[in-house]
């Protein structure tokens, strides 16, 4: 591959995901892309193929380091690579079905992640051929997450090197079509509940994983929850030092909020666009009412898309802080009342639903389905990725610097705390 020298990372600053850069231009890039294009035509080129080529090249993900899909490049060139591969018709790496893996493993592995960890995970993961799954919540600890109950052991049975796994974790995404999962287990119920905790990546296709569908209130299985009985989980799938999986954990929720909410996306995308859609081709439907609350929402879907613009460019000089939880917050609120205009305005028809069959799709489609999905599905924004009212909490506490509320259980240890 032609082009100029691009990074150094030293070892410290691969660990701590940080990459130390020279000068990589747009012009480097397009010369890189068409160096790939080249040699990997996507018109004769297997999809698969060319995506591991695309990161073996380094235009995967240019900030993460070299050899990681990489080139340490400014996150904020990314789009130079993105639109030209696009031009060229070349395939993407269909960022909804791994979204998990894209928006929260990756981060955390290359924070937090050893070497041979990096090494084995994310290629296949930014290709899409291992898919990911987040194993955090549990029936006892939703909201609470740090009173998680799921058990890792030592092997002692073993060498003495694994672990073993006990307990059941819930409202878990794409879990039946997962291979890998980034999983809290408590390691010691001795100490405080935040630091007893210890990071793993599980093999889903494990003995003792078991995923169960969760049948939501659209009807589909979208969800599930996923009991681990003895479930052996070598020491080499931990993530950072044990007994803080904390401190990683906060890693992937930073990261999960901003690619919920933070994702950078053209003007009127998404409900906003569907239902202004609708207000444009049937003007029977528009009232006086209507149509001051949609440009109130059309006015806040656009704030929140800016928003996300300058969200993105401080991402690219560093990892990302509270401000995701903002959006997340903001993108759970619009979603919700967004939908809720939609039916109102529908009328009659908005209170129709397509299909109730018990299904596992792979993703969530928002545009694709009737006005009747999108406002049942909506209900579960403001959950997933963390509930909104702590979300509210976490912009309180570390956005505005109020102080923070009572927290009587914080410095005991977790066994000793009421269940």
């Amino acid at each position: 591959m032609s082009g100029p020298a691009t990074s150094r990372t030293d070892a410290t600053a691969a660990r701590s995901g940080r990459t130390e850069t020279t000068a990589v231009d747009a012009d480097a890039l397009r010369r890189r892309v068409a160096d790939l294009l080249a040699a990997h035509d996507p018109a004769t080129t297997d999809r698969i193929d060319f995506l591991r080529a695309r990161f073996d090249a380094g235009l995967a993900w240019i900030h993460f380091p070299e050899g990681l899909g990489g080139l340490g490049a400014p996150r904020a060139l990314q789009p130079v690579v993105d639109q030209a591969l696009e031009a060229a018709g070349a395939p993407d790496n269909a960022p909804r079905r791994i979204g998990i893996g894209l928006g929260m493993a990756a981060p955390t592995l290359l924070r937090h992640g050893t070497d041979a960890q990096r090494r084995r995970f994310l290629r296949p993961l930014w290709t899409g051929e291992e898919v990911w799954c987040q194993l955090f919540s549990e029936p006892g600890a939703g909201s609470d997450l740090a009173a998680l109950a799921t058990r890792a052991t030592r092997d002692c049975d073993g060498d003495g090197a694994g672990w073993i796994v006990d307990g059941q974790k819930v409202w878990t995404s794409q879990a039946h079509l997962a291979r890998w999962g980034i999983l809290l287990a408590r390691t010691d119920p001795d100490l405080p509940k935040h630091r007893g905790i210890t990071y793993f990546v599980c093999d889903m296709t494990d003995p003792g994983v078991d995923v169960r569908p969760l049948r939501q209130i659209t009807g589909e299985a979208e969800f599930n929850e996923v009991f681990l009985t003895g479930v052996r989980i070598p020491d080499a799938h931990r993530l950072g030092e044990v007994g803080e999986g904390w401190q990683v954990a906060r890693t992937t929720l930073m990261n999960e909020r901003v690619a919920i909410g933070g994702a950078r996306v053209p003007r009127e995308s998404g409900m906003i666009g569907l239902v202004a859609d609708t207000w444009r081709r049937r003007p029977e439907l528009r009232t006086h009412d209507l149509h001051q609350r949609l440009l109130r929402l059309w006015v806040d879907a656009e704030a929140a898309r800016l928003t996300a613009e300058r969200l993105g460019r401080q991402l690219a000089l560093g990892h990302p802080g509270p401000e995701g939880s903002g959006m997340k917050l903001a993108f759970a609120r619009l979603n919700q009342e967004i939908s809720g205009l939609e039916v109102e305005l529908l009328a009659e028809e908005g209170l129709g639903y397509d299909d109730w069959t018990l299904t596992r799709p792979e993703l969530v489609d928002f545009t694709g389905r009737d006005a009747g999905y999108r406002y049942l599905r909506a209900k579960g924004n403001s959950i997933e990725g963390g509930t909104s009212e702590v979300l509210l909490n976490i912009i309180a506490e570390r956005v505005l610097g109020l102080p923070p509320e009572p927290r009587t259980d914080k410095d005991a240890a977790w066994k000793d705390l009421p269940r």
